[in-house]
């Protein structure tokens, strides 16, 4: 028969579960994660912003500071796995790492992983399958004098007339960002240039100058220097090119992996009330530790 006065063991074990239940000790106002034992504090995502983009958080909204808090704890985790792998020092993993040497981890995972290169086939297939993006079209390259006044564009056209060197007069007369340069626009087609300008510039010879060309910021006169017909670029000269891209699609893709990966294997406890502002992300909801 049972002592009055002592618990019963539906009442004992309603205690021991009570004491189970209880939370942890909840985590300082400015820890807004742990993977595994580690603390991450929103210092060093504040640190993050500062090198990745320069923004503060009091100009991002809530969706792209979400986008960029993930990328940093992908970022945490990576490097982490880069030291758990032996790539990288131990040391690496923690706040007082530089942003350089936790670059230099996460290319060290890449560089273990994506191991061969574009084979010649696969480059061939690329340039059959996107061949479109090997056609050029008509370009011209083009130079051109940009004054705010028409009496200063008609003074350049007589002294273009008269045999002066355009680059020249572009450097002396002109107002636009490449006058340094001799005027020089780059290579540029149709498609480059406003539809105003594209069929006269279009209609100059090599070396021919156009008339003065009115618009709303200014008088323009343009030079043709030369002219490319369209083409197809050859598979021999864009190998370089496509090799490069498939690189870069496969880190791309073996960076996925290794995110993904980095998930799985890590506890991350993800603190949202600690962060000023509201969380959209992947890494789901914190624990309740109220």
């Amino acid at each position: 028969m049972r002592r009055r006065g002592s618990p019963g063991k539906a009442a004992l074990a309603a205690v021991l579960l009570l004491a189970a239940c209880r939370p942890g000790k909840p985590p300082a106002p400015d820890v807004v994660a742990r993977i595994g034992e580690t603390e991450v504090h929103y210092s060093e995502f504040e640190g993050y912003l500062s090198r990745t983009g320069g923004e503060s958080e009091n100009v991002l909204a809530s969706d792209v500071l979400s986008q960029l808090f993930d990328q940093f704890l992908d970022e945490e985790l990576l490097v982490r796995r880069a030291a758990d792998r032996g790539l990288v020092k131990e040391s690496l993993v923690g706040k007082d790492a530089g942003p350089g040497a936790r670059r230099r981890a996460i290319d060290e995972l890449l560089r273990a992983d994506v191991k061969a290169q574009p084979s010649d086939p696969e480059i061939a297939a690329y340039y059959v399958a996107h061949r479109e993006e090997f056609s050029r079209p008509e370009r011209v390259r083009l130079r051109q004098i940009l004054t705010e006044d028409r009496a200063t564009a008609e003074k350049a056209l007589r002294e273009l007339s008269a045999g002066a060197d355009f680059g020249r007069l572009a450097d002396k007369l002109s107002r636009d960002p490449g006058a340094k340069s001799g005027g020089y626009q780059g290579e540029l087609s149709r498609q480059d240039l406003p539809p105003a300008f594209a069929d006269l510039i279009f209609a100059l010879q090599p070396g021919q100058v156009s008339r003065l060309v009115p618009a709303d910021y200014g008088f323009h006169i343009f030079q043709v220097v030369s002219r490319a017909p369209a083409e197809v670029v050859p598979l021999e000269t864009a190998r370089p090119e496509i090799a490069e891209h498939l690189r870069e699609q496969k880190a791309d893709q073996v960076l996925a992996e290794l995110v993904q990966d980095a998930r799985r294997r890590y506890n991350v406890q993800l603190y949202e009330r600690n962060l000023p502002f509201e969380y959209k992300g992947s890494y789901g909801h914190a624990p309740k530790t109220s």
